[in-house]
């Protein structure tokens, strides 16, 4: 305090520290304000590179961290799953009633009857406490969000070349985007990427139904109907080894298959691939001629791959043609990066070599879906240990876990076993997979459920026991794009957390002492196990801290040539030795999804974020709901005259697995016969009025079918890109006064 003139002014105490948002799955670094113990604003860095690398969802993080419904008190179920009754109970015999429950289960049901649903995206990390935790209990039936969603990808990456590759955009003269938008704000760092890569002239190809916004800008821009992606690519493959476009002399050096690769192809004339796309043989051909001929080009991760029904050759195809135009390890195409040296990655603290032979067989989608599963992590072993120095490597969170649609029928009908306790951190599991109505009916079926969140989610309400979280402004972190390169980024604890909430690396810790594995839950706080992990480098945490924001190495390129790629061969396996093991198709195919009907006359394409949200977040937060008051169903204006709808009319979409409700956007924009509606809708202002919080109303997962005609073979990733619907004019749903609830709940 200063006394002036007799008078007592009291001093506000402000700090700035730096911080990785996880709002959403991109992590941009920012900078956050405290003032008197509240995080009070969130800017951009002051560092002129990331100073762009902002949106309103991370200048939002002042009203999600700080809000009134904020979970802060642990919960204990007194009504019936589900009718959201709840008494507080303290923080230890909450922990100490799941761990004696957990037992229960596991004496009943074996350790695989527990499963674990989580997202890193919203914790950035686990550390992998959660996967130490299930493989030291031998628990294989741990799932992500990442199953549908870049971790899949970063599984089929492994088996062409032993990576996931990060583009440089720095560099690149070539930029593809298969169904990808990134915006000012959506994939914030990839829009300012691509804008600098513009601007110095690399050219950029969209491939996408909509006239999105990059698409407005495209150099060319391709209009396939939705979910024929790997169809356009073998087109692209049929043009570019048909005219001698690739790289001979890294095809034949380092790839395997190339021969039979090129059989393939020529099943898929620019004819044949026109009929299946919809999209001009001779644009086609221009669009492979100028990815091909590009002196360093990319393809980056797109969700939109992830999720067709031919999902894992769509992937693989994206592999091989950057891997035989040579754009792999090299200036200006995609970098495999490997382990950072000075970090020891989540792979080797998930311990999966502790998990037993026996218990991985039973891990779910082991045998019928394998991609992602242990078998293929235990396939790849060794030729990934000898790449890049451990035999184990979680890019992306999105290997060695279990298939999610299997987990869910164990769950509903104990088939090949029951699954009776789920855990779930951070995901808002009933909503984040296909077939919604499946998941409810697993999750009335458990014998426990444990939910780790900041928001009561309409997961939440189904659970025994919830728990509050913390979020990224609370604790200490040193990011690492979970294994995807080898960059390393600081993230510093801004404002402690509410007394009774926990991160996720406590929860697994205080879990894992009680069920009497204290060897392997030694580290007392987050910083310990960060010095564990940076103790590579020999540093500390405190040491990072003070000495930078940022540790990215310089590449190295063309590092295959000291040890090869970390597949079988030791080569990019075109034709993919492990598929032809597990008697799939070692070659990528097209695979027709369901196509309209006169009955369901449109194409319906699903999983799309809008800016202001990421999956099912941000709905309760008044800032970001009004730029998107209600969820908005995308189509032509002709397909609109066809139905008889206008602009704001409330319809009906109708798949064959559900319906859900939303208001009419007419757009330009969309592709004829084409339906967009947008993923994870809910009402958290309906609380009390609607059941599980109007989860049902408008969710795309009630769309999205999980039955066998509807799955990726090798990896059983469901069809959310091109499935049949209809939709008809209905009266508007009954929602609260959304604005006026919002506000109420919302400081600001």
């Amino acid at each position: 305090m200063n006394w002036i003139s007799g008078t007592i002014k009291m001093t506000t105490k402000v700090r700035s520290k730096y911080s990785v948002c996880t709002i959403c799955d991109i992590g941009c670094q920012l900078r956050g304000i405290e003032k008197d113990g509240r995080l009070s604003r969130i800017l951009a860095h002051d560092n002129p590179l990331l100073s762009k690398n902002i949106c309103y969802k991370g200048t939002a993080a002042p009203h999600i961290h700080n809000h009134v419904d904020r979970l802060r008190m642990p919960l204990k179920r007194v009504g019936g799953r589900g009718e959201d009754c709840w008494e507080e109970i303290p923080y230890k015999q909450a922990m100490n009633e799941i761990a004696e429950r957990l037992k229960v289960v596991i004496d009943r049901y074996g350790a695989e009857g527990i499963a674990v649903s989580t997202s890193g995206w919203n914790t950035q990390t686990t550390h992998s406490m959660d996967r130490r935790f299930m493989n030291l209990i031998g628990a294989p039936n741990w799932i992500s969000g990442v199953a549908l969603c870049a971790g899949n990808t970063a599984a089929v990456n492994r088996l062409t070349y032993g990576w996931f590759p990060t583009p440089d955009f720095g560099n690149t003269n070539c930029i593809v985007l298969f169904g990808h938008n990134p915006r000012k704000h959506s994939w914030t760092p990839i829009y300012n990427a691509i804008k600098s890569a513009k601007a110095r002239g690399a050219k950029v190809i969209v491939l996408d139904p909509r006239i999105s916004d990059q698409a407005q800008s495209a150099d060319l821009h391709l209009r396939l109907r939705a979910g024929t992606d790997a169809a356009m690519c073998l087109g692209w493959l049929n043009v570019i080894i048909n005219e001698q476009l690739y790289d001979v002399d890294f095809v034949s050096r380092w790839c395997l298959g190339f021969d039979e690769l090129s059989q393939r192809v020529n099943e898929y004339p620019l004819e044949r691939v026109q009929e299946i796309t919809g999209v001009d043989r001779f644009l086609i051909a221009k669009a492979a001629r100028t990815y091909a001929s590009s002196d360093g080009a990319v393809i980056p991760w797109t969700p939109i791959t992830d999720q067709q029904i031919s999902s894992t050759s769509a992937i693989r195809l994206h592999s091989i043609l950057r891997a035989v135009t040579g754009n792999l390890d090299v200036v200006g195409g995609e970098i495999l990066s490997g382990f950072s040296e000075s970090y020891i990655p989540e792979s080797e603290l998930a311990l999966h070599e502790i998990l037993s032979e026996k218990q991985k067989t039973k891990q779910l989608g082991y045998r019928d879906h394998p991609v992602f599963t242990y078998r293929v992590a235990e396939m790849l072993k060794e030729s990934t240990e000898k790449v890049w120095g451990y035999p184990y490597a979680d890019l992306v969170m999105g290997c060695h876990m279990a298939n999610p649609t299997n987990v869910f029928r164990a769950m509903a009908t104990g088939n090949p076993y029951p699954v009776k306790a789920l855990i779930t951190l951070g995901n808002n599991t009933l909503m984040s997979y296909a077939n919604q109505h499946q998941i409810m009916k697993g999750l009335m079926n458990q014998d426990l459920i444990v939910a780790h969140e900041i928001f009561m989610t309409p997961t939440a309400m189904l659970a025994d026991y919830v728990l509050p979280g913390d979020v990224f402004s609370e604790r200490n972190h040193v990011a690492d794009t979970w294994s995807w390169s080898n960059r390393l980024m600081l993230s510093q604890k801004i404002v402690e957390p509410p007394e009774h909430a926990s991160s996720t690396f406590q929860f697994w810790t205080d879990l894992g002492r009680r069920m009497g594995l204290e060897e392997y839950f030694s580290w007392d706080t987050i910083e310990e196990m960060l010095d564990y992990r940076l103790s590579r480098s020999k540093r500390t945490f405190s040491d990072f801290e003070k000495e930078r924001y940022m540790e990215l190495p310089p590449p190295k390129f063309r590092k295959y040539r000291k040890n090869g790629f970390a597949t079988p061969s030791g080569k990019v396996e075109l034709y993919s030795t492990i598929l032809a093991d597990l008697d799939f198709d070692p070659l990528p195919y097209y695979r027709e999804g369901p196509r309209p009907t006169k009955e369901y006359p449109y194409i319906v394409f699903t999983g799309v974020r809008e800016d202001p949200f990421f999956q099912t977040g941000q709905r309760n937060i008044r800032v970001l709901r009004d730029r998107c008051p209600v969820p908005k169903l995308f189509l032509h204006p002709i397909d609109a005259k066809r139905e008889d709808v206008s602009e704001d009319d409330w319809v009906c979409l109708e798949t064959g697995s559900g319906r859900v409700t939303a208001q009419i956007s007419v757009q330009e924009s969309m592709r004829e016969g084409h339906v967009r509606i947008p993923h994870g809708w809910w009402y958290p202002e309906m609380r009390g009025e609607e059941t599980l919080s109007g989860a049902f109303i408008s969710s795309d997962a009630v769309l999205c079918s999980d039955d066998d005609e509807f799955l990726d073979f090798e990896q059983g990733v469901p069809h959310f890109k091109g499935f049949p619907g209809r939709i008809f004019k209905v009266t508007p749903p009954v929602i609260s006064k959304t604005s006026q609830v919002l506000e109420k709940n919302d400081p600001a």
